[in-house]
Protein backbone atom coordinates (compact mmCIF):
# COMPACT_ATOMS: atom_id res chain seq x y z
CA UNK A 1 0.00 0.00 0.00
CA UNK A 2 1.50 3.37 -1.02
CA UNK A 3 1.44 6.60 0.98
CA UNK A 4 -1.68 7.97 -0.72
CA UNK A 5 -3.57 4.76 -0.01
CA UNK A 6 -2.53 4.81 3.67
CA UNK A 7 -3.52 8.46 4.01
CA UNK A 8 -6.81 7.95 2.19
CA UNK A 9 -7.72 5.05 4.49
CA UNK A 10 -6.82 7.09 7.60
CA UNK A 11 -8.81 10.14 6.47
CA UNK A 12 -11.80 7.98 5.61
CA UNK A 13 -11.78 6.39 9.09
CA UNK A 14 -11.37 9.79 10.80
CA UNK A 15 -14.23 11.38 8.85
CA UNK A 16 -16.49 8.44 9.72
CA UNK A 17 -15.59 8.67 13.42
CA UNK A 18 -15.97 12.46 13.56
CA UNK A 19 -19.03 13.03 11.41
CA UNK A 20 -20.64 9.62 10.90
CA UNK A 21 -20.15 9.87 7.14
CA UNK A 22 -18.51 7.15 5.05
CA UNK A 23 -16.64 8.70 2.14
CA UNK A 24 -16.95 7.02 -1.31
CA UNK A 25 -13.37 8.11 -2.06
CA UNK A 26 -10.64 10.34 -0.66
CA UNK A 27 -8.78 12.35 -3.27
CA UNK A 28 -5.36 13.74 -2.42
CA UNK A 29 -3.39 16.27 -4.41
CA UNK A 30 0.29 17.12 -4.43
CA UNK A 31 0.74 20.22 -2.28
CA UNK A 32 1.26 23.47 -4.16
CA UNK A 33 4.95 24.47 -4.16
CA UNK A 34 4.05 27.78 -2.50
CA UNK A 35 2.96 25.97 0.67
CA UNK A 36 4.60 23.57 3.09
CA UNK A 37 3.52 19.95 2.80
CA UNK A 38 3.59 16.86 0.62
CA UNK A 39 -0.11 16.05 0.09
CA UNK A 40 -3.24 18.20 0.28
CA UNK A 41 -6.78 17.18 1.18
CA UNK A 42 -9.60 19.58 0.25
CA UNK A 43 -12.26 19.62 2.98
CA UNK A 44 -14.94 21.78 1.35
CA UNK A 45 -17.13 18.78 0.37
CA UNK A 46 -17.27 17.78 4.09
CA UNK A 47 -18.76 21.04 5.37
CA UNK A 48 -22.32 19.78 4.96
CA UNK A 49 -21.63 16.98 7.48
CA UNK A 50 -19.06 18.68 9.75
CA UNK A 51 -21.33 21.72 10.13
CA UNK A 52 -18.19 23.76 10.78
CA UNK A 53 -16.18 26.28 8.81
CA UNK A 54 -13.36 25.06 6.51
CA UNK A 55 -10.58 26.06 8.90
CA UNK A 56 -12.02 24.20 11.88
CA UNK A 57 -12.91 21.13 9.83
CA UNK A 58 -9.40 20.90 8.39
CA UNK A 59 -7.77 21.42 11.80
CA UNK A 60 -9.95 18.74 13.38
CA UNK A 61 -8.92 16.16 10.76
CA UNK A 62 -5.29 17.29 10.88
CA UNK A 63 -5.07 16.80 14.66
CA UNK A 64 -6.45 13.27 14.39
CA UNK A 65 -3.94 12.41 11.62
CA UNK A 66 -1.05 13.81 13.65
CA UNK A 67 -2.18 11.76 16.66
CA UNK A 68 -1.94 8.59 14.59
CA UNK A 69 1.71 9.50 14.09
CA UNK A 70 2.48 7.86 10.78
CA UNK A 71 2.91 8.84 8.03
CA UNK A 72 1.77 12.41 8.90
CA UNK A 73 4.05 14.32 11.29
CA UNK A 74 2.79 17.86 10.73
CA UNK A 75 0.04 19.76 8.99
CA UNK A 76 -1.05 23.29 8.16
CA UNK A 77 -4.35 24.70 6.98
CA UNK A 78 -4.87 27.30 4.27
CA UNK A 79 -8.59 28.04 4.13
CA UNK A 80 -10.17 24.70 3.23
CA UNK A 81 -6.92 23.05 2.16
CA UNK A 82 -5.33 20.63 4.63
CA UNK A 83 -1.62 20.34 3.78
CA UNK A 84 0.04 17.24 5.20
CA UNK A 85 3.78 16.76 5.79
CA UNK A 86 5.06 13.19 5.65
CA UNK A 87 7.62 11.71 8.07
CA UNK A 88 11.20 11.50 6.85
CA UNK A 89 11.15 7.83 7.84
CA UNK A 90 8.85 7.17 4.86
CA UNK A 91 11.45 8.53 2.44
CA UNK A 92 14.25 6.78 4.31
CA UNK A 93 12.41 3.45 4.05
CA UNK A 94 12.00 4.01 0.32
CA UNK A 95 15.70 4.75 -0.02
CA UNK A 96 16.88 1.75 1.98
CA UNK A 97 14.62 -0.73 0.15
CA UNK A 98 14.88 0.56 -3.45
CA UNK A 99 18.23 2.31 -3.93
CA UNK A 100 19.82 -0.62 -5.75
CA UNK A 101 16.74 -1.85 -7.65
CA UNK A 102 17.30 -1.41 -11.43
CA UNK A 103 13.69 -2.42 -12.15
CA UNK A 104 12.14 0.15 -9.81
CA UNK A 105 8.94 1.45 -11.40
CA UNK A 106 7.97 -1.77 -13.19
CA UNK A 107 4.55 -3.17 -12.33
CA UNK A 108 3.76 -6.87 -11.77
CA UNK A 109 2.82 -8.86 -14.87
CA UNK A 110 -0.87 -8.98 -15.73
CA UNK A 111 -2.71 -11.43 -17.95
CA UNK A 112 -3.42 -8.98 -20.76
CA UNK A 113 -2.00 -8.80 -24.27
CA UNK A 114 -1.57 -5.61 -26.23
CA UNK A 115 -0.58 -5.17 -29.87
CA UNK A 116 1.05 -1.86 -30.76
CA UNK A 117 1.14 -1.30 -34.52
CA UNK A 118 3.50 1.40 -35.72
CA UNK A 119 5.81 2.47 -38.55
CA UNK A 120 3.63 1.16 -41.47
CA UNK A 121 5.84 2.56 -44.24
CA UNK A 122 5.27 2.56 -47.99
CA UNK A 123 7.87 0.68 -50.02
CA UNK A 124 8.30 3.44 -52.59
CA UNK A 125 10.53 5.71 -50.51
CA UNK A 126 12.86 5.79 -47.50
CA UNK A 127 11.70 6.62 -44.00
CA UNK A 128 11.49 10.34 -43.24
CA UNK A 129 11.06 12.63 -40.23
CA UNK A 130 7.33 11.90 -39.99
CA UNK A 131 8.11 8.17 -39.81
CA UNK A 132 10.68 8.92 -37.11
CA UNK A 133 8.03 10.40 -34.82
CA UNK A 134 5.74 7.46 -35.56
CA UNK A 135 8.43 4.88 -34.78
CA UNK A 136 9.61 6.60 -31.62
CA UNK A 137 6.05 6.95 -30.30
CA UNK A 138 5.14 3.36 -31.10
CA UNK A 139 8.29 1.90 -29.58
CA UNK A 140 8.01 4.04 -26.43
CA UNK A 141 4.33 3.22 -25.89
CA UNK A 142 5.16 -0.48 -26.23
CA UNK A 143 7.96 -0.20 -23.65
CA UNK A 144 5.76 1.79 -21.25
CA UNK A 145 3.02 -0.83 -21.49
CA UNK A 146 5.56 -3.60 -20.84
CA UNK A 147 6.65 -1.73 -17.71
CA UNK A 148 3.01 -1.73 -16.64
CA UNK A 149 2.88 -5.52 -16.79
CA UNK A 150 1.28 -6.05 -20.21
CA UNK A 151 2.44 -8.66 -22.69
CA UNK A 152 3.17 -6.55 -25.76
CA UNK A 153 3.41 -7.48 -29.43
CA UNK A 154 5.06 -4.85 -31.64
CA UNK A 155 3.63 -5.01 -35.16
CA UNK A 156 4.46 -3.36 -38.46
CA UNK A 157 1.99 -3.37 -41.38
CA UNK A 158 4.04 -2.61 -44.48
CA UNK A 159 2.25 -1.01 -47.42
CA UNK A 160 4.07 -2.95 -50.13
CA UNK A 161 1.57 -2.87 -53.00
CA UNK A 162 -0.49 -0.39 -54.96
CA UNK A 163 -0.01 2.40 -57.46
CA UNK A 164 2.79 4.04 -55.42
CA UNK A 165 5.24 1.15 -55.75
CA UNK A 166 4.28 0.68 -59.42
CA UNK A 167 5.33 4.30 -60.07
CA UNK A 168 8.82 3.58 -58.72
CA UNK A 169 8.96 0.29 -60.64
CA UNK A 170 7.99 1.86 -63.97
CA UNK A 171 10.39 4.77 -63.52
CA UNK A 172 13.21 2.31 -62.78
CA UNK A 173 12.34 0.35 -65.93
CA UNK A 174 12.42 3.55 -68.02
CA UNK A 175 15.35 5.42 -66.48
CA UNK A 176 17.28 2.97 -64.30
CA UNK A 177 19.57 1.26 -66.79
CA UNK A 178 19.80 -1.72 -64.44
CA UNK A 179 20.96 0.37 -61.46
CA UNK A 180 21.04 -1.51 -58.14
CA UNK A 181 21.97 -0.60 -54.56
CA UNK A 182 25.35 -2.30 -55.06
CA UNK A 183 26.14 -0.55 -58.35
CA UNK A 184 24.93 2.86 -57.15
CA UNK A 185 26.19 2.77 -53.56
CA UNK A 186 22.72 3.88 -52.42
CA UNK A 187 20.67 2.19 -49.72
CA UNK A 188 17.86 0.23 -51.34
CA UNK A 189 15.05 2.39 -49.96
CA UNK A 190 16.80 5.53 -51.16
CA UNK A 191 17.33 4.08 -54.62
CA UNK A 192 13.64 3.19 -54.96
CA UNK A 193 12.67 6.60 -53.59
CA UNK A 194 14.88 8.23 -56.21
CA UNK A 195 12.72 6.65 -58.94
CA UNK A 196 9.50 7.67 -57.22
CA UNK A 197 10.68 11.27 -57.56
CA UNK A 198 11.77 10.57 -61.14
CA UNK A 199 8.27 9.32 -61.96
CA UNK A 200 6.70 12.50 -60.63
CA UNK A 201 9.00 14.69 -62.72
CA UNK A 202 8.29 12.68 -65.88
CA UNK A 203 4.55 12.72 -65.17
CA UNK A 204 4.47 16.48 -64.71
CA UNK A 205 6.46 16.99 -67.90
CA UNK A 206 3.98 14.88 -69.88
CA UNK A 207 1.01 16.75 -68.40
CA UNK A 208 2.57 20.11 -69.24
CA UNK A 209 3.25 18.99 -72.81
CA UNK A 210 -0.34 17.73 -73.27
CA UNK A 211 -1.78 20.97 -71.86
CA UNK A 212 0.50 22.99 -74.15
CA UNK A 213 -0.88 20.95 -77.08
CA UNK A 214 -4.42 22.06 -76.20
CA UNK A 215 -5.74 19.36 -73.82
CA UNK A 216 -7.53 20.36 -70.63
CA UNK A 217 -5.43 20.00 -67.48
CA UNK A 218 -7.71 17.45 -65.80
CA UNK A 219 -7.82 15.28 -68.93
CA UNK A 220 -4.06 15.54 -69.28
CA UNK A 221 -3.56 14.47 -65.66
CA UNK A 222 -5.79 11.43 -66.19
CA UNK A 223 -4.45 10.45 -69.62
CA UNK A 224 -0.70 11.02 -69.29
CA UNK A 225 0.91 7.93 -70.92
CA UNK A 226 3.23 7.24 -68.00
CA UNK A 227 0.27 7.17 -65.60
CA UNK A 228 -1.76 4.88 -67.86
CA UNK A 229 1.21 2.54 -68.14
CA UNK A 230 1.54 2.49 -64.34
CA UNK A 231 -2.14 1.65 -63.94
CA UNK A 232 -1.69 -1.21 -66.40
CA UNK A 233 1.30 -2.45 -64.38
CA UNK A 234 -0.89 -2.51 -61.25
CA UNK A 235 -3.54 -4.53 -63.09
CA UNK A 236 -0.87 -6.99 -64.21
CA UNK A 237 0.42 -7.26 -60.62
CA UNK A 238 -3.08 -8.07 -59.34
CA UNK A 239 -3.47 -10.61 -62.15
CA UNK A 240 -0.28 -12.37 -61.03
CA UNK A 241 1.95 -11.44 -63.98
CA UNK A 242 5.28 -13.07 -63.07
CA UNK A 243 7.42 -10.45 -64.83
CA UNK A 244 5.84 -7.64 -62.80
CA UNK A 245 5.88 -9.70 -59.60
CA UNK A 246 9.57 -10.50 -60.04
CA UNK A 247 10.49 -6.84 -60.38
CA UNK A 248 8.23 -6.01 -57.43
CA UNK A 249 9.94 -8.61 -55.22
CA UNK A 250 13.38 -7.36 -56.23
CA UNK A 251 12.69 -3.68 -55.55
CA UNK A 252 10.80 -4.37 -52.33
CA UNK A 253 13.74 -6.52 -51.20
CA UNK A 254 16.02 -3.51 -51.67
CA UNK A 255 13.66 -1.38 -49.60
CA UNK A 256 13.35 -3.89 -46.74
CA UNK A 257 17.12 -4.01 -46.31
CA UNK A 258 17.19 -0.24 -46.24
CA UNK A 259 14.39 -0.08 -43.67
CA UNK A 260 16.09 -2.62 -41.40
CA UNK A 261 19.29 -0.57 -41.39
CA UNK A 262 17.35 2.54 -40.34
CA UNK A 263 15.27 0.67 -37.75
CA UNK A 264 18.42 -0.79 -36.21
CA UNK A 265 20.12 2.59 -36.00
CA UNK A 266 16.98 4.21 -34.61
CA UNK A 267 16.75 1.47 -31.99
CA UNK A 268 13.25 0.21 -32.75
CA UNK A 269 12.15 -3.36 -33.39
CA UNK A 270 9.12 -5.49 -34.23
CA UNK A 271 7.78 -8.88 -33.21
CA UNK A 272 5.45 -9.29 -36.17
CA UNK A 273 5.39 -8.00 -39.75
CA UNK A 274 2.20 -7.83 -41.81
CA UNK A 275 2.31 -7.07 -45.53
CA UNK A 276 -0.49 -5.37 -47.43
CA UNK A 277 0.17 -7.69 -50.38
CA UNK A 278 -0.97 -10.54 -48.12
CA UNK A 279 -3.82 -8.75 -46.36
CA UNK A 280 -5.47 -6.57 -49.03
CA UNK A 281 -7.96 -9.29 -49.96
CA UNK A 282 -8.91 -9.98 -46.34
CA UNK A 283 -12.24 -8.72 -45.18
CA UNK A 284 -14.41 -9.75 -48.12
CA UNK A 285 -15.93 -12.68 -46.23
CA UNK A 286 -16.57 -10.40 -43.28
CA UNK A 287 -18.43 -7.99 -45.57
CA UNK A 288 -20.67 -10.89 -46.66
CA UNK A 289 -21.23 -11.74 -43.00
CA UNK A 290 -22.13 -8.10 -42.31
CA UNK A 291 -24.59 -8.04 -45.19
CA UNK A 292 -26.37 -11.00 -43.61
CA UNK A 293 -26.52 -9.19 -40.28
CA UNK A 294 -27.79 -5.97 -41.84
CA UNK A 295 -24.66 -4.06 -40.90
CA UNK A 296 -23.97 -3.25 -44.57
CA UNK A 297 -26.23 -2.62 -47.54
CA UNK A 298 -25.77 -3.17 -51.28
CA UNK A 299 -26.53 -0.51 -53.87
CA UNK A 300 -28.03 -1.20 -57.30
CA UNK A 301 -24.56 -1.11 -58.88
CA UNK A 302 -23.60 -3.97 -56.47
CA UNK A 303 -21.18 -1.86 -54.40
CA UNK A 304 -21.46 -2.39 -50.62
CA UNK A 305 -21.74 0.42 -48.06
CA UNK A 306 -22.36 1.13 -44.39
CA UNK A 307 -24.60 3.93 -43.12
CA UNK A 308 -22.96 5.77 -40.21
CA UNK A 309 -25.05 8.92 -40.32
CA UNK A 310 -26.65 8.08 -36.96
CA UNK A 311 -23.15 8.31 -35.44
CA UNK A 312 -22.51 11.71 -37.05
CA UNK A 313 -20.46 10.33 -39.93
CA UNK A 314 -21.58 9.46 -43.47
CA UNK A 315 -22.06 6.51 -45.81
CA UNK A 316 -18.82 4.56 -46.26
CA UNK A 317 -17.90 2.30 -49.19
CA UNK A 318 -16.55 -1.09 -48.07
CA UNK A 319 -16.60 -3.04 -51.36
CA UNK A 320 -16.47 -1.70 -54.92
CA UNK A 321 -19.12 -2.61 -57.49
CA UNK A 322 -16.66 -4.98 -59.20
CA UNK A 323 -16.18 -6.82 -55.89
CA UNK A 324 -12.66 -5.51 -55.17
CA UNK A 325 -11.52 -4.33 -51.77
CA UNK A 326 -11.01 -0.77 -50.60
CA UNK A 327 -8.50 0.12 -47.91
CA UNK A 328 -10.90 -0.26 -45.01
CA UNK A 329 -11.90 -3.74 -46.23
CA UNK A 330 -8.30 -4.79 -45.69
CA UNK A 331 -8.24 -3.24 -42.20
CA UNK A 332 -11.42 -5.07 -41.24
CA UNK A 333 -9.90 -8.38 -42.25
CA UNK A 334 -6.52 -7.63 -40.70
CA UNK A 335 -8.17 -6.76 -37.36
CA UNK A 336 -9.79 -10.20 -37.31
CA UNK A 337 -6.53 -11.87 -38.30
CA UNK A 338 -4.59 -10.12 -35.53
CA UNK A 339 -7.10 -11.19 -32.91
CA UNK A 340 -7.25 -14.78 -34.13
CA UNK A 341 -3.44 -14.99 -33.96
CA UNK A 342 -2.82 -13.28 -30.61
CA UNK A 343 -6.18 -12.83 -28.78
CA UNK A 344 -5.13 -9.37 -27.70
CA UNK A 345 -7.09 -7.37 -25.14
CA UNK A 346 -6.07 -4.12 -26.81
CA UNK A 347 -4.93 -3.12 -30.28
CA UNK A 348 -3.25 0.27 -30.56
CA UNK A 349 -2.77 1.89 -33.97
CA UNK A 350 -0.04 4.57 -34.02
CA UNK A 351 -1.06 6.64 -37.04
CA UNK A 352 -1.02 10.37 -37.82
CA UNK A 353 -4.11 12.50 -37.19
CA UNK A 354 -4.90 12.79 -40.90
CA UNK A 355 -6.39 9.30 -40.49
CA UNK A 356 -8.70 10.17 -37.57
CA UNK A 357 -11.84 9.70 -39.65
CA UNK A 358 -10.67 6.36 -41.05
CA UNK A 359 -10.22 4.87 -37.60
CA UNK A 360 -13.53 6.20 -36.31
CA UNK A 361 -15.20 4.35 -39.16
CA UNK A 362 -13.14 1.18 -38.67
CA UNK A 363 -13.85 0.95 -34.94
CA UNK A 364 -17.58 1.58 -35.44
CA UNK A 365 -17.75 -1.14 -38.10
CA UNK A 366 -16.05 -3.67 -35.83
CA UNK A 367 -18.45 -2.80 -33.00
CA UNK A 368 -21.47 -3.18 -35.30
CA UNK A 369 -20.13 -6.54 -36.47
CA UNK A 370 -20.21 -7.63 -32.83
CA UNK A 371 -16.48 -8.14 -32.41
CA UNK A 372 -15.82 -8.29 -28.66
CA UNK A 373 -12.27 -7.04 -29.15
CA UNK A 374 -13.53 -3.81 -30.78
CA UNK A 375 -13.75 -2.10 -27.38
CA UNK A 376 -10.00 -2.49 -27.04
CA UNK A 377 -9.14 -0.85 -30.38
CA UNK A 378 -7.48 2.54 -29.98
CA UNK A 379 -6.06 5.08 -32.42
CA UNK A 380 -3.00 6.86 -31.00
CA UNK A 381 -3.43 9.93 -33.17
CA UNK A 382 -0.38 12.17 -33.35
CA UNK A 383 0.35 15.53 -34.95
CA UNK A 384 2.64 16.19 -37.86
CA UNK A 385 6.27 17.27 -37.56
CA UNK A 386 7.30 20.57 -39.12
CA UNK A 387 10.75 22.02 -39.66
CA UNK A 388 11.89 25.65 -39.46
CA UNK A 389 12.07 25.52 -43.27
CA UNK A 390 8.45 24.40 -43.69
CA UNK A 391 6.50 21.29 -44.72
CA UNK A 392 7.88 18.17 -46.39
CA UNK A 393 6.71 16.76 -49.73
CA UNK A 394 7.61 13.20 -50.71
CA UNK A 395 6.88 13.44 -54.42
CA UNK A 396 9.07 16.51 -54.83
CA UNK A 397 11.93 14.92 -52.92
CA UNK A 398 11.85 17.59 -50.19
CA UNK A 399 11.30 15.25 -47.24
CA UNK A 400 13.84 15.06 -44.44
CA UNK A 401 15.31 11.61 -44.94
CA UNK A 402 15.57 9.69 -41.65
CA UNK A 403 19.14 8.51 -42.34
CA UNK A 404 20.26 12.02 -43.24
CA UNK A 405 18.65 13.32 -40.07
CA UNK A 406 20.44 10.70 -37.95
CA UNK A 407 23.74 11.65 -39.62
CA UNK A 408 23.07 15.31 -38.89
CA UNK A 409 22.29 14.56 -35.24
CA UNK A 410 25.52 12.55 -34.95
CA UNK A 411 27.60 15.38 -36.39
CA UNK A 412 25.84 18.02 -34.29
CA UNK A 413 26.48 16.00 -31.13
CA UNK A 414 30.12 15.58 -32.15
CA UNK A 415 30.62 19.31 -32.72
CA UNK A 416 28.92 20.23 -29.45
CA UNK A 417 30.91 17.68 -27.44
CA UNK A 418 34.24 18.82 -28.89
CA UNK A 419 33.27 22.45 -28.30
CA UNK A 420 32.66 21.71 -24.61
CA UNK A 421 35.99 19.88 -24.30
CA UNK A 422 34.52 16.58 -23.13
CA UNK A 423 36.52 14.16 -25.27
CA UNK A 424 39.91 14.12 -23.59
CA UNK A 425 41.36 10.64 -23.10
CA UNK A 426 38.57 8.80 -24.93
CA UNK A 427 39.25 6.22 -27.65
CA UNK A 428 37.87 6.85 -31.13
CA UNK A 429 35.40 3.94 -30.98
CA UNK A 430 34.10 5.22 -27.64
CA UNK A 431 33.81 8.73 -29.04
CA UNK A 432 31.79 7.56 -32.04
CA UNK A 433 29.43 5.65 -29.76
CA UNK A 434 29.11 8.73 -27.55
CA UNK A 435 28.27 11.00 -30.51
CA UNK A 436 25.72 8.49 -31.82
CA UNK A 437 24.01 8.07 -28.44
CA UNK A 438 23.96 11.80 -27.76
CA UNK A 439 22.54 12.53 -31.20
CA UNK A 440 19.84 9.88 -30.82
CA UNK A 441 19.03 11.02 -27.29
CA UNK A 442 18.64 14.59 -28.52
CA UNK A 443 16.35 13.53 -31.37
CA UNK A 444 14.22 11.09 -29.36
CA UNK A 445 13.82 13.30 -26.31
CA UNK A 446 12.92 16.38 -28.33
CA UNK A 447 10.20 14.48 -30.18
CA UNK A 448 8.85 12.45 -27.25
CA UNK A 449 8.69 15.33 -24.76
CA UNK A 450 5.86 16.80 -26.86
CA UNK A 451 2.35 15.48 -26.24
CA UNK A 452 1.65 13.13 -29.19
CA UNK A 453 -1.61 14.90 -29.99
CA UNK A 454 0.18 18.19 -30.71
CA UNK A 455 1.75 19.25 -33.97
CA UNK A 456 5.41 19.98 -33.37
CA UNK A 457 8.35 21.92 -34.78
CA UNK A 458 11.65 20.03 -34.77
CA UNK A 459 14.82 22.07 -34.35
CA UNK A 460 18.02 19.95 -34.38
CA UNK A 461 20.22 22.67 -32.86
CA UNK A 462 17.86 23.31 -29.97
CA UNK A 463 17.51 19.58 -29.26
CA UNK A 464 21.24 19.09 -28.58
CA UNK A 465 21.65 21.82 -25.91
CA UNK A 466 23.47 20.28 -22.92
CA UNK A 467 21.94 22.82 -20.53
CA UNK A 468 18.39 22.89 -21.81
CA UNK A 469 15.38 20.62 -21.31
CA UNK A 470 16.97 18.02 -23.53
CA UNK A 471 18.05 14.42 -23.75
CA UNK A 472 21.75 15.32 -23.55
CA UNK A 473 21.09 17.15 -20.26
CA UNK A 474 19.52 14.01 -18.80
CA UNK A 475 22.41 11.87 -20.07
CA UNK A 476 24.92 14.36 -18.69
CA UNK A 477 23.29 14.09 -15.25
CA UNK A 478 23.41 10.29 -15.42
CA UNK A 479 27.10 10.36 -16.44
CA UNK A 480 27.83 12.81 -13.59
CA UNK A 481 26.29 10.40 -11.08
CA UNK A 482 28.24 7.47 -12.48
CA UNK A 483 31.44 9.49 -12.16
CA UNK A 484 30.67 10.28 -8.50
CA UNK A 485 29.94 6.63 -7.71
CA UNK A 486 33.17 5.47 -9.36
CA UNK A 487 35.10 7.83 -7.10
CA UNK A 488 33.32 6.64 -3.93
CA UNK A 489 35.58 4.72 -1.53
CA UNK A 490 35.02 1.02 -0.94
CA UNK A 491 32.73 0.15 1.93
CA UNK A 492 30.53 3.26 1.65
CA UNK A 493 27.33 1.15 1.65
CA UNK A 494 26.98 1.23 5.43
CA UNK A 495 23.73 0.37 7.17
CA UNK A 496 21.85 3.08 8.98
CA UNK A 497 19.19 5.69 8.44
CA UNK A 498 19.55 9.43 8.82
CA UNK A 499 16.30 11.20 9.64
CA UNK A 500 17.86 14.63 9.17
CA UNK A 501 17.20 14.91 5.47
CA UNK A 502 18.22 18.10 3.73
CA UNK A 503 15.43 19.73 1.71
CA UNK A 504 17.13 18.85 -1.57
CA UNK A 505 17.52 15.20 -0.52
CA UNK A 506 13.88 15.09 0.46
CA UNK A 507 12.76 16.61 -2.86
CA UNK A 508 14.88 14.06 -4.72
CA UNK A 509 13.35 11.16 -2.76
CA UNK A 510 9.81 12.48 -3.19
CA UNK A 511 10.34 12.51 -6.95
CA UNK A 512 11.76 8.99 -6.87
CA UNK A 513 8.72 7.84 -4.89
CA UNK A 514 6.41 9.18 -7.61
CA UNK A 515 8.09 7.32 -10.47
CA UNK A 516 5.83 4.21 -10.50
CA UNK A 517 2.75 6.42 -10.68
CA UNK A 518 4.31 8.41 -13.54
CA UNK A 519 4.74 5.16 -15.48
CA UNK A 520 1.12 4.21 -14.77
CA UNK A 521 -0.09 7.65 -15.87
CA UNK A 522 1.97 7.54 -19.08
CA UNK A 523 0.34 4.17 -19.83
CA UNK A 524 -3.18 5.43 -19.12
CA UNK A 525 -2.64 8.48 -21.35
CA UNK A 526 -0.52 6.75 -24.02
CA UNK A 527 1.88 9.66 -23.50
CA UNK A 528 5.70 9.26 -23.35
CA UNK A 529 5.91 13.00 -22.63
CA UNK A 530 5.05 12.16 -19.01
CA UNK A 531 8.23 10.07 -18.77
CA UNK A 532 10.34 12.72 -20.54
CA UNK A 533 9.16 15.50 -18.23
CA UNK A 534 9.71 13.32 -15.17
CA UNK A 535 13.28 12.50 -16.19
CA UNK A 536 13.98 16.23 -16.60
CA UNK A 537 12.54 16.97 -13.16
CA UNK A 538 14.55 14.16 -11.57
CA UNK A 539 17.80 15.24 -13.27
CA UNK A 540 17.28 18.80 -12.05
CA UNK A 541 16.48 17.60 -8.52
CA UNK A 542 19.69 15.58 -8.33
CA UNK A 543 21.76 18.47 -9.65
CA UNK A 544 20.45 20.56 -6.75
CA UNK A 545 21.65 17.83 -4.35
CA UNK A 546 25.01 17.75 -6.11
CA UNK A 547 25.46 21.52 -6.06
CA UNK A 548 24.25 22.17 -2.50
CA UNK A 549 25.57 19.17 -0.56
CA UNK A 550 28.82 17.33 -0.17
CA UNK A 551 28.68 13.75 -1.40
CA UNK A 552 32.21 12.35 -1.44
CA UNK A 553 33.63 14.74 1.16
CA UNK A 554 30.87 14.18 3.73
CA UNK A 555 32.51 12.93 6.95
CA UNK A 556 29.43 11.36 8.58
CA UNK A 557 29.40 7.78 7.21
CA UNK A 558 25.61 7.43 7.41
CA UNK A 559 24.90 10.71 5.65
CA UNK A 560 27.50 9.91 3.00
CA UNK A 561 25.94 6.48 2.46
CA UNK A 562 22.46 7.96 2.20
CA UNK A 563 23.56 10.59 -0.32
CA UNK A 564 25.42 8.08 -2.44
CA UNK A 565 22.38 5.78 -2.27
CA UNK A 566 20.22 8.68 -3.47
CA UNK A 567 22.70 9.14 -6.33
CA UNK A 568 22.62 5.43 -7.18
CA UNK A 569 18.81 5.30 -6.95
CA UNK A 570 18.53 8.37 -9.18
CA UNK A 571 20.92 6.91 -11.77
CA UNK A 572 18.97 3.64 -11.91
CA UNK A 573 15.70 5.52 -12.32
CA UNK A 574 17.06 7.84 -15.01
CA UNK A 575 18.39 4.81 -16.92
CA UNK A 576 15.02 3.08 -16.60
CA UNK A 577 13.10 6.19 -17.71
CA UNK A 578 15.44 6.66 -20.66
CA UNK A 579 14.91 3.03 -21.69
CA UNK A 580 11.16 3.66 -21.87
CA UNK A 581 11.93 6.45 -24.33
CA UNK A 582 14.27 4.20 -26.32
CA UNK A 583 17.33 6.16 -25.15
CA UNK A 584 20.62 4.46 -24.24
CA UNK A 585 22.57 6.14 -21.44
CA UNK A 586 26.30 6.92 -21.51
CA UNK A 587 28.75 6.29 -18.68
CA UNK A 588 30.97 9.22 -19.49
CA UNK A 589 30.70 12.53 -21.31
Amino acid sequence: MNIEQVLSAQISEIVTSLYGEKLPEVRLEKTNKDFEGDFTYVVFPLLRVSRKNPQDTANEIGEKLKAVGHPVVAYNVVKGFLNLSISNSVWDDLLQTQWNNPEYGNQPAIQEKVMVEYSSPNTNKPLHLGHVRNNLLGFSIAEIMKANGYEVIKANLINDRGIHICKSMLAWQRFGNGETPDSSGLKGDKLVGKYYVAFDKAYKAEVEAMVAAGMGKEDAENKAPILLETQEMLRRWEAGDEVVLSLWRTMNGWVYKGFEHTYHRLGVDFDKYYYESNTYTLGKDIIVEGLGKGVFYRKEDQSVWIDLTAEGLDHKLVLRKDGTSVYITQDIGTADQKYSEYHTNRSIYVVGNEQDYHFKVLFLIMQKLGRAYAQGMYHLSYGMVDLPSGKMKSREGTVVDADDLLDEMHETAKAKTIELGKTEGMQETDLQQLYERLGLAALKFFILKVDPRKRMLFNPQESIDFQGDTGPFVLYTYARIRSVLKQAPEGWEVDGISHELHNTERENLELLYRYPEVIRQACRDYNPADIAQYSLDLAKAFNRVYNELSLLKETDPVRKANRLKIAHFTANTLRHACSLLGIAVVERM
